[in-house]
């Protein structure tokens, strides 16, 4: 089992007025503690090949950092790289913002980009990501673990922009339940499917039925939920396992890789409470 250490993303969040938000109070978006997988030597990102854009730059980005300081914000900042129209949109710390972007090879270029006109105080000012954003010319994507991060270049090669996406298509696919709370299971017809593009996950207890959906809070690195979980119900001789399995599907607030085969999900203190083992579909479960 790999060991974890905890990195603490330490900010400066500027206090928010709440007459600048026409008497709605908001609460402030702060940055989240994250766990990364503990190295032998200090990590260092992967470049990340881009070959098909549309489908590995798709989505939504969270916005990290603004000429190299930290996005310290009123709402969480981000855009959303919509291909079907080459259109973005997404939140500049402050207003919603929409525009066009277009892309040739490495080159990434935003334009017509417009804003509400929401008045805000914070550290980073929405000027200043809009300005950012109206300067960017090329990009790059590296990953660290499960994290995506982009990092937006003017001209001159200065950056202007990082930001960072969870990837969490590790989850994607068919799995056997192979321990509830640190015990084994031994019932190998206990399995669930997870589909992050749809957000659902379908589970067998080996009896019953269940499904539910998954919540993935992109403020957090590799935060997942299972939620409305809804069980087919049918009397069985024993469903401990079942209980057990709804319980820590209910409890799960992240997830972590172990190995090539072997994902765990995690529950708010960071225990383990699930270890899933891939299935192969040619030839039963992952080796």
């Amino acid at each position: 089992m790999n060991k974890w250490i905890l990195a603490a993303l330490a900010v400066a969040v500027a206090a928010v007025p709440e007459q600048a938000f026409a008497g709605k109070k908001k609460k402030k978006y702060e940055k989240q503690q994250v766990k990364i997988e503990a190295a032998a030597a200090k990590p260092r990102p992967d470049t990340v090949r881009i070959t098909n854009a549309a489908r590995q730059l798709y989505g939504e980005w969270t916005i990290e950092s603004v000429r190299g300081k930290a996005a310290v914000t009123a709402e969480r900042p981000y855009i959303y790289l919509d291909f079907g129209g080459n259109n973005v949109y997404g939140n500049n710390g402050c207003n919603a913002i929409n525009g066009t972007f277009a892309l040739n090879g490495s080159k990434l270029k935003f334009a017509n980009m417009i804003q509400t006109q929401k008045s805000c105080h914070s550290v980073t000012s929405e000027r200043t990501v809009m300005r950012a954003l109206a300067e960017a010319d090329h990009y790059m994507v590296t990953r660290l673990f499960s994290i995506d991060y982009m990092t937006l270049m003017n001209q001159r090669g200065q950056v202007v922009m990082r930001l960072k996406r969870q990837n969490l298509d590790l989850l994607n696919g068919p799995w056997i339940v192979k321990e509830l709370n640190g015990v084994n299971v031994v019932d190998k017809n206990v399995k669930m499917v997870i589909d992050i593009q749809m957000l659902t996950v379908n589970a067998t207890s080996g009896c019953n039925i269940i499904n539910g959906i998954v919540t993935i809070d992109p403020s957090k690195d590799l935060a997942v939920q299972f939620e409305d979980l809804k069980s087919s119900h049918n009397v069985c001789p024993n469903l401990e396992t079942e209980t057990k399995m709804l319980l820590a599907l209910e409890e799960t607030e992240s997830c972590k890789r172990i190995n090539d085969n072997e994902m765990a999900l995690l529950n708010r203190k960071g225990e383990i409470v699930t270890v899933l083992r891939r299935i192969d579909l040619r030839g039963g479960a992952g080796k």
